[in-house]
């Protein structure tokens, strides 16, 4: 696991792969921004509403400096709400566009001998894509109430995170290379250390200016870990092989 975060960072040095970090923020940027234009005055009626039927807020109210926090409280929170937004817009622009040419650059530089038996397709990864928003946006949804809580905060949104980095990334990082079996069984030996790569990466993804360009970086890590173990499981039956002719 170490090792792939290693080799995503030097990958990420190459200019084919800063290009790459730049536009999918770009244009999940600009997205969020001419959403925002078009409705945050709506959104932040509704925030408010919600915020002002409840006890805690009115309690706010009463207290001078928490009064002040709490009539601006549902701006803070549209603003706060924008940067996971942003990261999740990157990381799906990511890895249903961007993810075949990070693949490429990687696999001819570190895997040249890897062959590839296309068991993913373009709508394999949309679906994996879409799959993966879905229960995320469930997840978050239903531990909204708990984001404010420590020690919740930021433990249930890196969790989250890490939810939505393996499930993107591992299908696209497979997807040229791996059979639909040998994606299966990569995911299925190691889950664990796939998460645990989500929750490394969610961590970086949090720390201020350089989270905007973890999105790909994250990208970069799933493909050199998935790649390394789908070439190790190549060759397994060869090393057994030669085992069995030694005896």
């Amino acid at each position: 696991m170490p090792s792939a975060l290693l080799r995503a960072f030097i990958s990420l040095l190459h200019p084919k792969m800063l290009l790459l970090m730049v536009w999918p923020m770009v244009v999940a940027v600009l997205l969020w921004l001419a959403l925002a234009v078009a409705f945050w005055s709506r959104a932040a009626h509704w925030v408010d509403l919600q915020f002002q039927a409840t006890d805690t807020v009115q309690w706010m109210f009463t207290v001078w400096p928490l009064a002040l926090l709490a009539t601006h409280l549902a701006w803070i929170v549209l603003v706060i709400a924008l940067v996971p937004l942003i990261l999740v817009t990157a990381v799906l622009i990511i890895g249903v566009f961007s993810m075949p040419a990070m693949v490429m650059h990687v696999s001819a530089s570190n895997y040249p001998a890897l062959a590839r038996r296309a068991g993913g397709s373009f709508a394999g990864s949309s679906w994996n894509a879409l799959v993966a928003i879905v229960v995320f946006v469930l997840l978050a949804a239903a531990t909204l109430p708990l984001w404010l809580v420590p020690p919740f905060w930021p433990l249930l949104p890196v969790l989250l995170f890490a939810y939505l980095n393996q499930r993107v990334f591992r299908y696209d990082a497979l997807a040229e290379h791996a059979s639909p079996e040998e994606i299966s069984e990569i995911v299925s030996r190691h889950r664990g250390e796939l998460f645990g790569l989500g929750v490394v990466v969610a961590v970086f993804g949090h720390i201020p200016i350089l989270g905007f360009f973890v999105p790909v970086y994250g990208g970069l890590v799933y493909i050199h870990f998935c790649l390394e173990r789908l070439q190790a499981l190549r060759a397994a039956p060869l090393q057994a092989t030669a085992r069995v002719v030694n005896e």
